[in-house]
């Protein structure tokens, strides 16, 4: 018996990924980061210059928004607290899919990034990257995480806004790199913004020579450098620390590389196999549609490949510091890691039992009444079903529970707080997306205060 059980933690061992080293990760040039940090926060990149990348993707909520399906430009506020806005302004439409984290970006070994998968490397095109764009997007980007950070900028409901609102999406609207002109014309014409871009460029002089790619470099510095994380207890575990997890979480851990195969499609790494996979998540929202398209759903990898295989499949994703990061899904249709758990043993059961009051929406009655049309449609409901490609074996309570245990260990407390953190101002002199902790510190100061004027 002695001998089994020492064969089956060498077994268990062998499956585990390797330790992350430095070299895993691109080089970071800190002023670019600093100056990528200011560049994130600032909703000068905006068409109404009324979001930043920090709006959706703001440190307080695990890099996300804490949203099932967030409310992009237009809206207001923060996380679960933003509002559709109102006036003229008011969202018409809740963004399609769930924010991703943004953590651990600067590995080496992403080729493929969104959720549908439009963004991958790529020999094929000048750029090296197969994207929206196709042959328009820059030649001198530092790699894909810098690709990735210029289309949220010209998404009409993400950044850009309405075409007769700014000129940004309608420059867009003609070519997409017409859009992102504009855009570097503008950070051209902040001036506090001409040092730093000094700084961390050889290749610019002057404000004239600021170019999209130095933008988009510079904000993949800044993300690759906030949100590298590989110091949590698991990262200290593959390094020989066998103290780093508890009991528990190393039952889930042999469960999730063994007999539970969650390995099998959260491999490598950072649990991620970077392919795409039917779930039967139930579906909502007002689904990412392709031009011709007329029903309110999202079909993910099939409206990149036209290949009817890859219907509702969506990249798998990394699981770090995951704990953090919910609801979860590419549409956040579950608030809870369990939850998702659960939906994985047994995905038609789980959408035909789906509970809604578990999604993290703001409560608008118009964006409300397209959350769930797809519902009524039964032809799409069961090629939903049809598009399941997942079989996992059903695991007890304790095991799920040690499933839990085990993810909520590949968090890492450096990457979850701030390195450089949130500036107090940005060039522009834009409004910048403060700490919601700092926002409720201030209130409860503000409630205080009105007590003492009151006695």
């Amino acid at each position: 018996m002695l001998f089994i059980g020492v064969f089956f933690t060498m077994a268990q061992a062998s499956d585990l990924p390797r330790a992350l080293t430095d070299d895993d990760f691109y080089p970071i040039d800190m002023d670019q980061a600093r100056l990528g940090q200011l560049l994130f926060y600032d909703p000068v990149l905006s068409g109404n210059r009324n979001i930043a990348c920090s709006t959706c993707h703001h440190p307080d909520f695990g890099t996300s928004d804490g949203l099932s399906l967030g409310i992009g430009e237009g809206g207001q506020g923060l996380g679960p607290q933003r509002t559709s806005g109102s006036g003229e302004s008011k969202v018409k439409k809740r963004i399609p899919r769930n924010a991703p984290g943004l953590f651990n970006l600067g590995f080496r070994g992403w080729e493929v990034l969104f959720h549908d998968g439009r963004l991958s490397t790529s020999d094929f095109y000048a750029s090296g990257f197969d994207s929206p764009a196709l042959e328009f997007l820059p030649t001198d980007l530092r790699n894909i995480v810098a690709a990735q950070a210029l289309f949220p900028i010209t998404s009409e409901f993400e950044m850009a806004g309405d075409t007769n609102e700014n000129e940004v999406l309608g420059a867009v609207r003609r070519r997409i790199d017409y859009g992102w002109r504009v855009l570097a014309e503008r950070v051209r014409g902040v001036g506090g913004y001409e040092p730093g871009f000094q700084r961390a460029f050889d290749d610019v002089d002057q404000s004239a020579d600021i170019r999209i790619s130095h933008i988009a470099n510079a904000l993949a510095a800044f993300m690759e450098f906030e949100w590298r994380a590989d110091d949590s207890p698991f990262d200290r575990y593959l390094r020989g620390d066998e103290t780093a997890l508890t009991d528990t979480q190393k039952t889930g851990m042999r469960l999730f590389y063994g007999e539970a195969q969650c390995s099998g499609c959260h491999s490598g790494p950072l649990q991620s196999d970077q392919q795409f996979h039917g779930l039967g998540l139930p579906p909502l929202g007002p689904g990412r549609t392709r031009a011709f398209d007329h029903k309110a759903r999202d079909m993910g990898r099939i409206n990149e490949t036209d290949r009817l295989a890859d219907r509702y499949h969506f990249r798998t994703p990394s699981l770090r510091n995951v704990a953090a990061t919910a609801p979860y899904g590419h549409n956040g249709a579950y608030a809870t890691l369990e939850g998702m758990i659960r939906h994985h043993l047994n995905p038609e059961a789980a959408l035909d039992r789906y509970d809604r009051e578990q999604l993290i929406l703001i409560d608008d009655d118009y964006l409300n009444r397209h959350d769930f049309l797809v519902w009524q449609d039964a032809r799409e409901m069961a090629t939903i079903r049809n598009s399941i490609s997942i079989d996992i074996p059903e695991r007890t309570d304790a095991e799920i529970h040690a499933l839990v245990a085990f993810l909520e260990s590949l968090s890492d407390a450096t990457s979850l707080g701030h390195r450089l953190g949130i500036p107090d101002r940005v060039p522009s002199g834009l409004p910048v997306d403060q700490s919601t902790v700092e926002d409720e510190v201030q209130a409860v100061a503000a409630h205080h205060q009105d007590d003492k004027e009151h006695q």
